[in-house]
């Protein structure tokens, strides 16, 4: 007898539980199809489907004719309604902008492209491009195969942020909006509208000598970094002499250094808004930040910025620029610019520069406390921004530099307070 004929044959318990497998399998199908067609019905169509069904039930039991009519007359228009969603949307989109950066106010535009590149035409249809929080919608007419159409569009740039322009749908539907069947088409784009900021130049904000810094093209009598020898000058420190080169050469010789310089630069910028008097004042601490960080990013300092709850990216303009572009207000819980201040203490001990951006709203004695967080030997600087200022102010709170400007434009002629 062979080994086949002595296997059993299966369990009816295990042929059932493939059963329900399959059944399973198909049952979900059918669920998501019918989720599916259900996602195309609109509330208004669902009424008159409702009302249909009240009219025929009505007009049976109570043997009205006009009842039965009107159910019938209600069922032919939506059944008609419903064959629009008939025919292909299979429309190669294209989605393009043509900056997809820009300053605050300026002009952003940018093209769709629909084309057929099928066998067969496709009837009128509706496109849906959501910008931002609104949306844009453009009437395709019928596209025979090969054809294209193209729509121009222009998006606001009143208001700093990212914009997410899309993702573009292509919507078939009736005339009465019954039906309407959506699909979606192409990646979203963000479109950055970025922060007015003012160039200017001028001499950098301060550096440290440090034994690890980076060389500079300056020379110096008394640094760590090693040059060459020079004959001594009178006022020369005594320290420096290089008495093997004075025995050989008969003459007395010093060292000259050449200057290594610390450059980190740190901004903390507080984005609280019980710091700001105004949504405006916000604005401008976000633009001078910006401002500030772009003229030491072009002096080749390594420039970190710090707002409540993270660091935001700013290896190169761009970066910086990105990060300020999508800045929005913190919560309560993050605490002010003295906490800021902590934060920027515990984070970055070895920065040379730290540049405060505030608003008026933060009292001088926090102010204060916030400016002997920093770390020790940092030059500090404070800069409050207040739209009612029309001239830019400089006084001393301890060791720190506090600036107050009323417009973006202010900010050359107060740093140059600051160094003079």
């Amino acid at each position: 007898m062979t080994t086949e004929a002595l296997q059993a044959p299966p369990a009816p318990t295990e042929r059932s539980a493939g059963w329900r497998d399959v059944a399973a399998v198909i049952g979900a199908r059918i669920l998501a199809r019918l989720r599916t067609m259900a996602s195309a019905v609109r509330p208004l169509a669902w009424v008159l489907i409702g009302a249909a069904v009240g009219f025929w039930i009505l007009g049976q039991a109570a043997g009205w004719i006009e009842f039965t009519i009107a159910a019938v007359v209600v069922a032919i228009t939506v059944g008609v309604c419903a064959l629009f969603l008939i025919g292909r949307t299979a429309y190669d989109v294209s989605l393009d902008l043509a900056r997809t950066r820009v300053v605050v106010g300026e002009r952003a535009v940018g093209g769709l492209t629909l084309a057929n590149h099928g066998t067969r035409a496709i009837l009128p249809s509706r496109v849906v491009l959501p910008v931002g929080s609104g949306r844009g919608e453009f009437g395709i007419q019928r596209l025979a195969p090969g054809e294209e159409a193209e729509e121009l569009f222009a998006i606001p740039t009143q208001r700093r942020g990212v914009v997410k322009v899309g993702p573009v749908s292509v919507v078939r539907g009736d005339p009465l909006g019954l039906f309407e069947r959506a699909h979606r088409r192409d990646e979203p784009v963000d479109l950055f509208v970025h922060p007015r900021t003012v160039l200017f130049d001028g001499q950098s904000l301060g550096y440290l000598r440090d034994l690890e810094g980076l060389p500079a093209a300056d020379l110096s009598r008394d640094d760590v970094s090693f040059h060459a020898l020079l004959e001594y000058q009178p006022g020369d420190d005594l320290r420096h002499v290089h008495w093997r080169s004075t025995a050989r050469t008969g003459t007395m010789m010093v060292r000259q250094y050449e200057e290594t310089r610390r450059s980190h630069f740190v901004i903390g910028l507080s984005r609280s808004s019980g710091d700001y008097a105004t949504d405006d004042d916000f604005e401008l601490g976000i633009s001078a930040a910006g401002s500030i960080g772009l003229r030491a990013i072009r002096d080749s300092q390594r420039v970190d910025v710090r707002v409540q709850g993270r660091e935001l990216a700013a290896g190169t303009g761009k970066q910086l620029l990105d990060s300020l572009a999508a800045l929005e207000p913190s919560r309560p819980r993050d605490g002010g610019v003295d906490d800021l201040a902590g934060v920027v203490a515990r984070t970055m001990p070895l920065a040379s520069v730290v540049v405060l951006v505030c608003g008026t709203r933060v009292p001088a004695d926090d102010l204060r406390l916030a400016c002997s967080r920093l770390p020790f030997g940092a030059r500090v600087i404070a800069v409050v921004a207040d739209r009612t200022v029309s001239t830019p102010a400089l006084r001393r709170i301890g060791d720190a530099d506090v600036v107050t400007i009323g417009a973006l434009e202010q900010i050359p002629l107060a740093l140059q307070k600051v160094l003079a």
